[in-house]
């Protein structure tokens, strides 16, 4: 799979600190906000970059993903030179590694309650309009109960409270959404699970 990151840091102090052993933190790339962008480790190797969580039946994130950190403080709006250098990078990586869209996520759907990026500014129907990520289909609606099903089945940790998973499906596909769950949330989460549920298959990287 692909984790999505925001580096909060400047390019000059993201690559410091990456390529800082002590930090005990790397990816395998780095997207500036001008669209350039830098391989820090390579793609057959393991980064440090998602750290505690899971996706699905993945819990050791790290050995089955590649890790793109977008330089951005996680406020301001992604740039297009830099969406564009991430699609086409998406594009590579994905045909490389045979990784289907939805297995491209951000690294708060794998650590909800711990991580918010790449955060509510970040553009996933931008992605999923090119088959680099997945977005539920408009005007879907479902019963309130079944909405933290689906959303253990589309791949959010069922060992997590119920309010830390609506909360990084709602950064992801309803930013800026606060109070009781409904319909529409729960629509969006069943045309999810069905469409792309996690553990059908095989994990793939």
């Amino acid at each position: 799979m692909v984790v999505l990151h925001y580096t909060v840091l400047d390019l000059s102090e993201t690559l410091d600190r990456l390529c800082d052993p002590a930090a005990e933190v790397s990816a395998h790339y780095v997207i500036a906000g001008e669209g350039e962008v830098l391989q820090l480790v390579g793609e057959e190797r393991r980064a440090w970059h998602a750290g505690a969580g899971r996706w699905g039946g993945v819990a050791d994130v790290n050995s089955h993903s590649l890790g793109i950190e977008l330089v951005n403080d996680g406020r301001a709006p992604f740039p297009a030179p830099q969406m564009l250098a991430l699609e086409r990078l998406l594009a590579a990586l994905m045909a490389r590694h045979d990784i289907p869209p939805e297995r491209v996520i951000g690294h708060s759907d794998m650590a909800p309650g711990r991580k918010s990026d790449p955060g509510p500014r970040f553009d996933w129907r931008r992605l999923a309009r090119q088959r680099l990520s997945v977005w539920p289909a408009s005007g879907a609606r479902a019963p309130l109960d079944e909405l933290q099903p689906a959303l253990v089945a589309f791949g959010y940790d069922s060992s997590l409270g119920e309010t830390a998973r609506l909360s990084a499906f709602r950064r992801r596909f309803f930013p800026g959404r606060a109070g009781p769950p409904a319909a529409d949330e729960a629509g969006a989460a069943v045309d999810l699970a069905r469409r792309f549920p996690v553990d059908a298959k095989p994990a793939r990287a």
